[in-house]
């Protein structure tokens, strides 16, 4: 006889919340390509820029937050990687 596999979950069935955006809560219009401390908060420990549904943020927001990192490293403030 062939065992079957157990059903999995579907993900819809999770009570999960999604984290507010920062920067909508603190109401930032524009966010400063120079503020070291906030864009590190939002890159990983690589370098790399984390994504939306790790970081809470809004679409809005989370493309500001990658002009302003992109912006930053051209003006070697931030580095590109991490070793």
């Amino acid at each position: 006889m062939a065992q079957t596999k157990p059903k999995r979950r579907s993900k819809d069935s999770r009570n999960v919340r999604k984290r507010p955006c920062q920067f909508c809560l603190d109401k930032v219009q524009v966010i400063d390509w120079k503020d070291t401390g906030v864009l590190r908060k939002y890159m990983s420990d690589r370098g790399k820029i984390k994504a939306r549904r790790v970081n809470g943020n809004c679409e809005q927001h989370q493309k500001l937050l990658s002009r302003a990192i992109k912006n930053a490293r051209e003006m070697a403030i931030l580095p590109y990687i991490n070793r």
